[in-house]
């Protein structure tokens, strides 16, 4: 039987909103409950240093609540980072090579020059039974890496698919496939998230042999400004089976 791509949904934007008013509208609590309620199969966060979107502070709150899977994304080499997710404890770190200013996600790790650093990362997350997940490009060498530095998965960088999906599908996904296959061979799990939209979704799904879950926020909370958050999760879903 073939296995179901888990839904992450990355509440990141719902956080912005409410932080361009400095009050508790949207509730982030209530949207990560609501999410789940209507399909979500898991919460994704990402607080960055600037607290820009999710700050440290909905952790604490976010944690307890989420009843599906809880993914905390971010850089490592933040200290405060790796304090908080070693304190509340969520059922998956992701970790990115984030820059300070980066804007959005848009490079992996390479996981053979930073192998000694993400093998001690790594240690310290699963002494406390959190499972890790490593953002790479989709090059084999540094999948290959990610095993090597004991990640239990990686997550493929969807960024350059989404960018050509529409020009040439078949092309675009061309390296994902290959990933996957080396994923799959070396006995990483395989999750995926950038730029994952209702148009782009069903194929790289359908082409992505072992897709364990995707991560989608900046779409998916794009797209329930037009169709309400219900219906969109319930249509990302749909893209997913």
């Amino acid at each position: 039987m073939e296995h179901k791509t888990r839904l992450s949904v990355n509440i990141n934007k719902v956080a912005l909103i409410r932080n361009s008013r400095g009050s508790n509208l949207p509730d982030l609590v209530k949207v990560a409950k609501d999410c789940e309620l209507f399909g979500a199969e898991g919460i994704t966060v990402h607080p960055r240093p600037d607290e820009r979107h999710v700050k440290y502070s909905d952790v604490p709150a976010l944690g307890p609540i989420v009843t599906t899977e809880f993914n905390i994304e971010g850089n490592p080499q933040h200290r405060p980072f790796m304090d908080l997710v070693l304190k509340h404890k969520p059922h998956q770190c992701t970790l990115v090579p984030d820059a300070q200013t980066t804007l959005t996600s848009d490079n992996g790790w390479d996981t053979v020059t930073h192998a000694d650093y993400l093998k001690d990362i790594i240690a310290e997350l699963h002494a406390e039974n959190i499972r890790v997940s490593i953002f790479v490009n989709a090059y084999p060498k540094y999948i290959e890496g990610a095993k090597e530095v004991g990640a239990d998965r990686i997550e493929l960088y969807t960024g350059p698919y989404a960018e050509h999906y529409a020009q040439n599908p078949e092309v675009s996904i061309a390296p994902y496939i290959k990933a996957a296959e080396v994923a799959n061979a070396v006995g990483v799990g395989i999750n995926a998230g950038h730029d994952l939209n209702l148009e782009n979704l069903r194929y790289f799904k359908d082409n992505i042999p072992g897709l364990l879950e995707v991560s989608i926020g900046h779409a998916l909370i794009s797209d329930a400004l037009y169709f309400g958050l219900q219906n969109t999760i319930q249509m990302y879903l749909q893209r997913l089976t």
